[in-house]
């Protein structure tokens, strides 16, 4: 057993979230046979649509200062930015309820769905408890707490879960849903609050607003580049939910949904496992060496390894799976994960290994780059109107882009800055 036990922290701590993230990805996806079989594409596509509401608006919740958390040398400069971070989330909660009061009705028609409009009035809650948990867990990540955070992740996903399954079995539609992911953002959100307060209680007496406005300009390219960035990327992921619901029917986005849930879940979960490693071990490396090849390349292989097989199955097996495991009505679903399947694993692989652009400072090239996806995603989707087709020329789009970003990301890595 001593033989098989890692010897790298950096494997160790990969292990750690990995194994919370393999518990935390396995709920959902154990009961997804049984939810599709209970809510109806029409209430996936209903959730998928707020959910994507929420996704879009929670990036302005930090002013992405959370991805400035893990670099500063000391933790005193560090503490100050969470707090930071936290502060504007309560911010941008205001005006988030603000604009749903003043413009729910307008919104609801842009979207082309009256189920939506009573849950814009739960969105300011949500955007409330992402962005500070967001702010959390980039602080446990620098100080290396991965056991309390592989154990938020499978308590949020449990309490989802569950509630998902017992709303759904009381009769409820696509409110079981939402209701659903909200209950385990709270408990999730609650439980880390609590362990940094706990430990971190000191610090946080000695937070001054100078400080914390010296922060603020100091990573001043984080909300001016990266927010942008991150804005279009997210735009970029939810822009199908939006525009099948504003184009197709929400039946269509319940499908795409579901494959979301299916191939995005776990996937983001294991590479966030990884990502959240990478991004500590990549940034020490650096700051130490002035490069990270070796981190690098061991990240590289242990995605590939990580992702080839499943997605590889996805490719030649999706339709037949999903009319398996989920039900006859849900082969669409299938169809559409084996045309995104090769977008998917590129991206798995490029994801956390993009967290080079912010190590060095290329945030601005990062921004050209979403943008560029953005205005291509728009005029295939308003140009092309088969659904099959506008996702085959999304997935080529994108997979092109992946494949760019891991080449630069790797000469990043090895000290090379490309202007």
């Amino acid at each position: 057993m001593k033989r098989l036990k890692p010897k790298s922290e950096f494997s160790r701590n990969i292990i750690t979230l990995m194994t919370g993230t393999s518990i935390a990805q396995a709920i959902p996806i154990a009961i997804s046979p049984i939810l599709t079989r209970i809510y109806s594409p029409d209430d996936f596509g209903t959730f998928a649509l707020y959910m994507s509401i929420v996704s879009i608006v929670a990036i302005f919740a930090t002013g992405k200062y959370d991805l400035a958390i893990m670099i500063p040398k000391r933790d005193h400069d560090a503490i100050h930015i969470v707090v930071l971070s936290m502060f504007i989330t309560i911010m941008i909660s205001m005006v988030s309820l603000l604009v749903v009061i003043i413009f729910n009705e307008n919104i609801t028609d842009l979207l082309n769905n009256k189920s939506i409009s009573n849950w814009l009035y739960l969105l300011p809650l949500s955007i409330f408890l992402t962005g500070i948990y967001q702010s959390i867990n980039y602080w446990l990540n620098r100080k290396k707490g991965y056991k309390q955070l592989a154990i938020s992740r499978v308590v949020q996903s449990g309490t989802s879960s569950t509630a998902n399954l017992g709303f759904g079995m009381g009769g409820f539609n696509a409110s079981g849903l939402i209701i659903g992911g909200v209950l385990g953002q709270i408990i999730a959100t609650t439980i880390l609050g609590r362990l940094v307060y706990i430990s971190d209680s000191e610090k946080l007496k000695d937070i001054r607003t100078d400080n914390m406005l010296k922060m603020a300009k100091k990573y001043i390219t984080f909300p001016k580049y990266v927010m942008a960035s991150e804005f279009v990327t997210v735009l970029l992921f939810q822009l199908p939910i939006l525009f099948l619901s504003m184009f197709f029917n929400i039946a269509i986005v319940g499908f795409y949904n579901l494959v979301q849930r299916i191939l995005g879940m776990p996937m983001n979960l294991l590479s966030r496992s990884v990502s959240d490693v990478f991004k500590e071990k990549a940034s020490s490396d650096y700051n130490k060496n002035g490069q990270c090849k070796d981190i690098y390349l061991k990240t590289l292989k242990i995605l590939i390894a990580l992702g080839i097989i499943p997605f590889s199955i996805l490719f030649f097996y999706a339709p037949d799976i999903f009319s398996f495991v989920f039900g006859e009505k849900w082969i669409t679903s299938g169809e559409f994960a084996q045309i995104l399947s090769i977008m998917f694993f590129l991206k798995f692989v490029s994801s956390p290994l993009s967290y080079m652009f912010y190590i060095v400072n290329q945030q601005k090239k990062d921004l050209i780059y979403h943008v560029y996806l953005l205005v291509s995603s728009v005029l295939i989707f308003h140009i092309v109107k088969d659904i099959n087709t506008v996702l085959i020329l999304y997935s080529i789009n994108y997979s092109f882009i992946y494949i760019l970003y891991i080449i630069l990301s790797y000469k990043y890595a090895k000290g090379v800055n490309i202007d």
